[in-house]
């Protein structure tokens, strides 16, 4: 993270320099209300109702948002969600008395057995797709008991803490399945909220949009256990009136205090949708998603951030001093999105830099998007290093000559780092030579002066021996 700091500094300065108007965005601030869609209406005044895109979290369509209601049992997506994220499909799950039995005179079940055992995928399927409350039950249990040894109410905790986290505010869950009781509540808008958060979980994703699933045989039942999708926009099972080409999933409640609520996820070229209803008088739930969904589809259209940002325009660049030669070293997240009624174009949005400071992150900020006053999505700004040593090693170089004509040298580390390491490695190598070779050369000249020596010795012995052969002849 060599140049994160830099580049936040950047990013700060674009933002100080451009206030909320980034980028060329228009600085002309729409109404809402005059511009949004909203022409659609529900069936009862005090039905609530959200939609909103699942990748971006803009609310496309708001009644009754934030007014409190018993989710009955669209409460299991949390439910899934937690014990996704906290335990493994293949975990062996017991079902315990308390899950049988306390569950036992309600509907929604499957009839497990005490000490019965089944995979967490297969008690997932039970109860998302049969709405099976023992199976809800024992979820929490073993969720609890993986996670620090707790029992259900610690799952219960979980659920709320997962809730908060996701931004609800007008939320408490007080059990894993969703029946009648004061203390458990939550909003349409919170529960968009939770259920788009659920859908971008990719075997959560696979679950609820399941038409049908068969349990094998376990260790109570001889036989297959055949699992149908109670939502009726999705699966063929009671009824076809409803059946609806662009449901991907869902989830299903009822209870005579929470009336009818539904949860339907829908899927139409790059959007991806989540309709929230609750507090709804049977089959209104399911036709006023249906007429949600279509006006949403009609009206809206989604953008790529990467392909239309212009945060990094000439103008912005000039206004960012030295910090706007480093854009390179920045690229747009392109799985970003905004959404935008059809109506306006991309350039209308108004977009907001936010810096991004934490060290470990390689996010340095993101640019988010507003239209009318209302959220419409964004995407993060990434560090990426790469970028620099994909460029030269030394960009002081002129601009006609294919540099970046920067008045300063900025110096690719990685492939300096690989210079020196070649170069040590070549020095290291010519130092062993050298001291080799040297060991040689003294080896060679102690062997020349000792042969030298040799010879001079056996002279003098010569020489020796030629005089007393001299003195004898005489």
């Amino acid at each position: 993270m060599k140049y994160k700091k830099r580049i936040t500094a950047f990013i700060v300065a674009t933002q100080i320099a451009f206030g909320a108007t980034l980028g060329g965005m228009s600085s002309i601030t729409a109404s809402a209300s005059a511009y949004w869609p909203s022409n659609v209406g529900l069936s009862s005044a005090g039905e609530s109702a959200v939609v909103m895109d699942v990748n971006t979290g803009t609310v496309l369509y708001e009644q009754n948002g934030d007014v409190k209601h018993y989710p009955a049992s669209i409460t299991k997506i949390l439910t899934a969600l937690v014990a996704l994220e906290n335990t493994n499909l293949n975990d062996e799950v017991v079902f315990s008395s308390d899950a049988v039995y306390k569950n036992e005179g309600d509907s929604s079940h499957i009839a497990r057995d005490l000490g019965e055992k089944m995979t967490m995928e297969e008690c997932l399927y039970g109860m998302m797709l049969e709405s099976a409350n023992e199976c809800a039950y024992a979820i929490a249990e073993f969720t609890a008991a993986k996670n620090g040894g707790g029992e259900y109410q610690d799952f219960i905790n979980m659920m709320n803490d997962k809730a908060k986290e996701l931004g609800c505010k007008n939320t408490h869950f007080n059990n894993a399945n969703g029946l009648p009781d004061e203390e458990h509540y939550t909003t349409a808008y919170d529960m968009a909220l939770i259920s788009s958060a659920a859908y971008r979980n990719d075997t959560f994703a696979k679950i609820t949009g399941t038409k049908s699933y068969k349990i094998p045989p376990t260790n109570k039942h001889s036989e297959s256990t055949l699992l149908n999708n109670h939502h009726a926009m999705l699966n063929y099972y009671q009824t076809s009136k409803h059946l609806y080409d662009y449901c991907v999933g869902g989830k299903t409640g009822y209870t005579t205090v929470a009336n009818s609520t539904l949860v339907t996820y829908a899927k139409k070229d790059d959007m991806t949708l989540v309709c929230v209803i609750m507090n709804a008088n049977s089959p209104d739930q399911y036709l006023d998603t249906r007429s949600l969904m279509d006006y949403c589809f009609d009206n809206f259209t989604v953008y790529n951030v990467s392909e239309y940002a212009n945060i990094f325009s000439e103008q912005a660049k000039s206004n960012a001093g030295i910090f706007g030669e480093n854009i390179d070293l920045i690229k747009v997240d392109e799985e970003g999105q905004v959404i935008l009624p059809k109506t306006v174009d991309f350039s209308e949005a108004e977009a907001t830099i936010v810096p991004d400071e934490e060290e470990n992150d390689e996010s340095v900020g993101r640019i988010e998007y507003t239209y009318g006053g209302k959220y419409v999505g964004g995407a993060d700004l990434l560090y990426t290093e790469s970028s620099v040593a994909a460029s030269y090693p030394f960009h002081n170089i002129d601009a006609e000559d294919g540099g970046s004509k920067v008045d300063y040298i900025r110096i690719d580390f990685t492939l300096f780092l690989w210079i020196a390491l070649i170069v040590g490695a070549i020095a290291g190598v010519a130092a062993f030579i050298h001291a080799k070779s040297g060991k040689i050369l003294l080896y060679k000249s102690r062997k020349i002066d000792s042969k030298r020596r040799k010879k001079t010795k056996y002279k003098q012995i010569r020489r020796k021996r030629a005089r007393r052969l001299s003195k004898k002849r005489r």
